[in-house]
């Protein structure tokens, strides 16, 4: 079945979450993704653990249906491949660190100048530009300097995103920015550059506190898992030790927890919680009387009491509710892919297509089509024969 990206070429410099996130998302709808990597053990991200059949969780997860291209980008003899790889190319991602990729010659300026209808993509932490352009960006750093610490976790401590939130949302807006150029290309012809940074992908994402905060309000409280502002809206524990969270968005749900999933109708008149103004002020004596309550009840009676009363709800879920999610199953979310170390689960991305099914790929070891890529570009001899002139002449 014919997918979307189907013969677009996407040639990534890429490590760690940003750029592999996206450009795993080009390659699922049918894009070559070649991902170059470094001889002596590639993207680094492949050694941050062992979890998955001894293989990195980082790296499985961003890293399927591409080719494994290994070079030394500081060899000089790494500048003909790369000229030859971008001449066949239709899209250069890169988040190395800023600066590296202009020093090699493979600055968007230069490219583009060669190559019109390329389409040149920079992640970096802070943009191509400005005070903080050259400052380290890691994910956790982003998160920071976004503010979105500032608004978790509890008064005592904040909490950082459980993912890798920063390196996500730039992964996310490179890839559509990369459709978007697609689309313009073919209505223009010629390509672009795409300077994407994580800080304002993350501020993007940002917006509501912001807005919440807007001309020097006060900012949202830290509550951990809680709502900021409305209440009930956070985690709940049931008396068998799960835990749910749900939420209450108007009076008419309020009626309804207080007759069907508290059975204290009267609760429904009590000044304290009339609105939810009045139920955020009061939200200690309220949450007392809740936790009461429930603490009577098992999980899955607390969830089948606040379905019949049409009360959002959620299971409070750890990662092995999440491996075994019954709605996941039934949807048939799950592929198996190859490793190489051996087959893995893996999610179909989160869409479900009539017209075509995703590319679900095999994940690369270190330079597994490199003699294969270099074949096709007519330098598989110029390269083995540098590879073996040192020994000649010894």
């Amino acid at each position: 079945m014919a997918l979307p990206l189907d013969g677009i070429t996407v040639v990534s410099l890429e490590h760690a979450i940003a750029a592999p996130f996206c450009t795993r998302q080009l390659a699922d709808l049918g894009a070559r993704v070649i991902k170059v990597e470094r001889p002596d053990g590639g993207d680094f991200a492949r050694a941050h653990d062992t979890r998955v059949i001894g293989q990195s969780s980082h790296f499985v997860w961003v890293n399927r249906s591409k080719e494994s291209l290994a070079l030394d980008l500081k060899d000089p003899a790494s500048a003909q491949v790369m000229e030859r790889l971008i001449a066949k190319a239709d899209v250069l991602v890169q988040n190395l660190a800023p600066d590296a990729a202009v020093r090699m010659g493979l600055g968007a300026k230069e490219l583009m100048a060669k190559h019109p209808r390329l389409i040149v993509c920079d992640i970096s932490g802070y943009g191509d530009d400005g005070p903080y352009r050259d400052k380290k960006a890691y994910d956790l750093l982003i998160q920071s300097e976004a503010g979105f610490l500032s608004v978790t976790g509890t008064k005592d401590e904040p909490a950082k995103s459980g993912n890798s939130i920063a390196d996500i949302a730039a992964g996310m807006y490179a890839y559509t920015n990369i459709m978007a150029a697609l689309m313009q290309r073919q209505r223009t012809g010629t390509g672009s550059h795409i300077d994407l940074s994580m800080l304002e992908s993350l501020a993007e994402w940002m917006s509501f506190p912001m807005y919440y905060a807007y001309d020097g309000a006060t900012p949202p409280p830290h509550n951990g898992a809680a709502h900021a502002t409305i209440f009930p809206y956070g985690p709940f524990p049931a008396g068998d030790g799960g835990s749910v969270m749900l939420g209450i968005q108007n009076e008419r749900e309020w009626q309804a927890f207080c007759e069907v999933v508290l059975g204290a109708p009267a609760l429904y008149a009590d000044a304290r919680f009339q609105g939810n103004a009045q139920r955020n002020a009061n939200r200690a004596e309220l949450q007392a009387l809740i936790h009461d309550i429930f603490s009577s009840l098992t999980t899955d009676e607390l969830i089948e009491r606040l379905d019949e009363a049409r009360i959002a709800n959620a299971r409070v879920n750890d990662m092995a509710g999440l491996w075994a999610h019954p709605q996941l199953q039934a949807r048939e979310r799950w592929r198996n892919i190859d490793t190489p170390a051996g087959v893995i689960p893996a999610l179909l991305p989160p869409d479900r297509q009539s017209a075509f099914s995703p590319r679900m790929g095999a994940i690369p070891s270190v330079g597994q089509h490199t003699n294969a890529i270099l074949a096709e570009l007519g330098l598989e001899t110029a390269m083995q024969e540098e590879e073996t002139e040192p020994e000649a002449q010894a």
